[in-house]
């Protein structure tokens, strides 16, 4: 395998270019490649058997265009795929989950730890399982925020229904005192600063996007696999429907301008 070959990173759309923004940050002479499967998105409400279909279906995309290593950009396939990924592929395979929760673990002082995500995330008791099997005598509380996503998507970051909102999910988890709370969606780290204040200056945020660059570059170093010095740096964009409107939203996301993003029909990847 060549160390020149790009990172290959998917999500169900748009909020996985926050780990592509910290991978940029973090790894700038790492070329890219993205997938985000707009056309099923979102996986939030969506079935394990259904997200791990939809998830093998996508690494054989990125296989296909050559990378040397996948990072599952996506809380909710991080929950319900990544076991199915690894059975599958040689590949390193990285998800979002662990490494924010063992940034939770080394963060708590008091041991009650707070987690907001998707539906699917919350259910599926994935940052609980991963903190737990780190120290098991945290306390770990998880929120599903359903709305957060579309408010992000939309754009309303500063608007008074979004401060309405982070509220209403914040209060039940600090009631239950907690001094840590894990960003557990791709898309949360752009209401980052208004979590801040609702949440208060006692309370720790997990970025497992951050989190997720720094396993990545760990990895990369570990397995001796980072890019040579020199080497060009290439940043490719696919999506599975309607890539202006990925541009327009994703610009929100990534910082920049998404330009060249291209179309593939991902059924055709068994």
């Amino acid at each position: 395998m060549s160390n020149s070959l790009p990172i290959g990173l998917f999500d169900s759309g748009v909020g996985g270019l926050t780990v592509l923004r910290e991978v940029v940050n973090q790894l700038p002479y790492e070329s890219t490649l993205y997938f985000g499967d707009t056309a099923r998105v979102p996986y939030g409400s969506k079935s394990r058997d259904v997200i791990s279909r939809f998830s093998l279906e996508i690494a054989q995309f990125l296989l296909q265009e050559k990378v040397k290593m996948i990072v599952v950009a996506c809380n909710t396939a991080s929950a319900f795929a990544l076991s199915a990924l690894h059975g599958r592929f040689d590949v390193p395979i990285i998800g979002v989950i662990d490494p924010g929760a063992q940034a939770a673990v080394s963060m708590t002082k008091t041991g009650r730890i707070g987690v907001i995500g998707t539906e699917g995330t919350i259910e599926s008791q994935a940052y609980s399982e991963a903190i737990h099997q780190l120290k098991a005598e945290l306390q770990v509380f998880g929120q599903a925020c359903p709305l957060i996503v579309p408010l992000v998507e939309e754009g309303w970051l500063e608007k008074p229904v979004a401060l309405e909102i982070v509220k209403e999910y914040l209060t039940p988890l600090l009631s239950h005192q907690i001094d840590t709370l894990v960003l557990g969606c791709t898309h949360y780290p752009l209401l980052k600063h208004l979590l801040s204040h609702v949440a208060g200056p006692t309370v720790r945020l997990i970025d497992s996007a951050e989190e997720t660059a720094r396993s990545v570059g760990r990895q990369l170093r570990d397995l001796h696999l980072e890019s040579p010095v020199g080497a060009p740096v290439l940043r490719r964009f696919f999506v599975s429907d309607a890539p202006e409107k990925f541009e327009k939203i994703g610009r929100r996301f990534l910082g920049e301008e998404i330009p060249g993003v291209r179309r593939v029909d991902i059924s055709q990847w068994p």
